[in-house]
């Protein structure tokens, strides 16, 4: 006997779930047909205003629980504001532009590089638009009430051109400028990230442990001495132009028994390393601070062509490796500062698509970074110690889930030390729910480097940003509210359609264009600046809204998303009526 036939159950002639699923799409239609929501804000005109600005969610592929819970709970908190006598629209956005569209069209076999590249941006415009449908009935169907007949989308003419006078403003006020510092470079994807587009996974490296050949020991090391260093990125080592060494670390030269070299490493390593190398025993010949070894000159392990200077850095430490960093200034952060101030060349050896290229000697040339270890221990020879791996966190790209290096390319970046303080003093200011949420944005905002702003992709707002003859980049206030007339005319596109002459204003000339030539910027705008910027493109655009918002309200993803990066824009405009904004995480 089944267990359902021993329940004395009720019978009713009520249908299974009161006949929901089908009477719900009834009602929806006939609020939907009575302009419920139209009238609401009618009713409430003139009384005191409540604007939830709505953080905009990418448009592709069906919503899932998670637009669920962030919806419905901006339908009840405008809802409750709007039936306690506020003025409580509601304008729902999408962000349409990035990588994940061109993904899309790449797996149905579209070929950006191979087609004209205005019909290929129509592709994306129409494949974003056909999301913003599809997610827009169904947020409909969830029941969330708002004014879905007029969104903010970012591929809008009207939205872009918004966007492009934040970008002058920031520019205007020497915020925006040119490097080639190494950013986050994602091989994948082939295109610079955004602290925003990464995240960290444990991978296992191989590390390896190999030592330079002093050339001149500036009257402290002799030339039969070898300093030590330990690396974790094997490739990096075809573009080594120095070895760091910290200031007030202590120093040995090791003599191990039997052998006729001599070697430089950390005193507080000296016992693990010998254990790693195989040293039965040894001899310490002479002790040195760090900083009695700077201008030291090593020979390159293989390029004998290629000298690397021993330079003085407080990012050394003794947790691991030897005590001395080899230092390539164009694949790190750490090893670009202090080359620059050594004035170290900083040298690429991997192309956009994590390819060795020419520059890495023709050994490497052609392979993949990645592939390489064989290779670098081969070319080592005997200057080859040790190897091991490790088990370590890494950053990856978001999107591909594939891990990154750090390239040093020319890149735009918006200086965010510039403002950072002023940043965190709004951040003091401001509400948060729950209020650790302050600590953790205060902290994000305090420790983050400038803000690569320029992708090399095809699907997005282009950088307004010309070139003269000489090279002198221009984007004068005069020039990017030009570019701003346009887009809002023609939309984005025309900066694809158009030459440069016919993109400047009327009888624009500049000393560095003798012959009245010019070229255009082609790398696009981070996805993170179009989002950004939408205090601008909303709030400030719409009449039915007001600058600043009383409420963000998105998921903690958005502390290093868009949190981060709308406060990184409004730093350009004074508010109007300052009040504070609160950010609210949802759990």
């Amino acid at each position: 006997m089944k267990l359902k036939e021993t329940l004395n159950l009720g019978k009713t002639a009520f249908p299974m779930r009161a006949g929901l699923p089908n009477r719900e799409p009834e009602w929806q239609k006939a609020w939907d047909e009575a302009e419920l929501y139209k009238k609401r804000q009618e009713l409430n005109e003139g009384k005191p205003a409540f604007h939830l600005h709505d953080g905009p969610p990418y448009a592709n592929g069906n919503i899932h629980v998670g637009h669920a819970l962030n919806k419905i709970s901006k339908d009840i908190i405008v809802r409750s504001k709007s039936m306690s006598g506020f003025s409580a629209p509601y304008v729902p956005g999408w962000d349409t532009h990035g990588l994940p569209i061109e993904q899309v069209l790449a797996k149905q076999g579209v070929k950006r590089k191979e087609m004209d590249l205005a019909a290929y941006l129509e592709m994306c415009r129409d494949y974003a638009l056909s999301q913003v449908d599809k997610q827009c009935e169904d947020f409909k169907r969830l029941g969330v009430s708002g004014d879905w007949e007029n969104p903010y989308i970012t591929l809008l003419p009207q939205y872009e051109a918004d966007q492009i006078r934040v970008f002058g403003a920031m520019a205007d006020r020497g915020y925006i400028y040119r490097g080639a510092k190494p950013v986050y470079w994602s091989w994948s994807s082939e295109s610079a990230l955004a602290e925003a587009e990464i995240e960290y996974h444990d991978i296992d490296s191989t590390s390896l442990y190999y030592a330079n050949k002093v050339k001149d020991g500036k009257g402290v090391l002799d030339t039969d001495t070898y300093i030590v260093v330990w690396t974790t990125t094997p490739f990096t080592v075809t573009a080594s132009r120095g070895l760091t060494v910290g200031p007030d670390m202590d120093y040995v030269v090791v003599k191990p028994t039997g052998s006729d070299r001599k070697y430089v490493v950390a005193e507080a390593l000296v016992d693990s390393l010998a254990t790693k190398f195989g040293w039965e025993s040894f001899d310490i010949l002479e002790a040195y601070k760090g900083a009695a070894l700077e201008y030291i000159v090593t020979e390159h392990p293989w390029d004998k062509e290629v000298d690397e200077l021993v330079i003085l850095g407080d990012h050394v430490t003794t947790d691991s490796g030897t005590g001395i960093v080899h230092t390539a200034p164009g694949f790190g952060e750490d090893d670009y500062n202090v080359g620059i101030k050594y004035k170290l060349e900083v040298a690429v050896t991997v192309d956009s698509r994590g390819m060795m290229m020419e520059n890495a000697g023709p050994d490497f040339q052609g392979q993949f970074y990645d592939k390489v270890v064989p290779i670098v221990k081969e070319k080592l020879g005997d200057l080859f110690l040790a190897s091991e791996v490790i088990t370590h966190s890494y950053p990856f790209d978001w999107r591909t889930k594939k891990p990154i290096i750090w390239r040093a390319v020319p890149q735009w970046f918006a200086s965010v030390s510039d403002f950072r303080q002023e940043i965190l003093e709004e951040i003091e200011k401001t509400t948060f729910h729950p209020s650790w949420g302050k600590t953790r944005l205060y902290n994000m905002i305090r420790d983050r480097g400038d803000w690569v702003i320029s992708r090399q992709r095809a699907w997005g707002v282009p950088l307004p940003i010309f070139y003269a003859e000489d090279g002198t980049a221009i984007m004068t206030k005069e020039v990017t509210d030009h570019v701003a007339n346009l887009f809002e005319e023609h939309g984005s596109i025309i900066w694809w359609t158009r030459d440069a002459k016919d993109l400047l204003p009327a009888g624009f000339t500049h000393p560095g264009s003798p012959n009245g030539e010019f070229t255009k910027e082609t790398d696009i705008m981070d996805v993170w600046f179009d989002s950004g910027s939408s205090w601008n493109g909303v709030m400030n655009a719409r009449e039915n809204l007001s600058y600043p918002a009383d409420l963000y309200l998105e998921g903690s993803d958005q502390y290093r998303g868009w949190f981060n990066s709308s406060l990184m824009m409004v730093r350009v405009k004074k508010c109007p009526n300052p009040r504070a904004i609160s950010f609210h995480q949802m759990m």
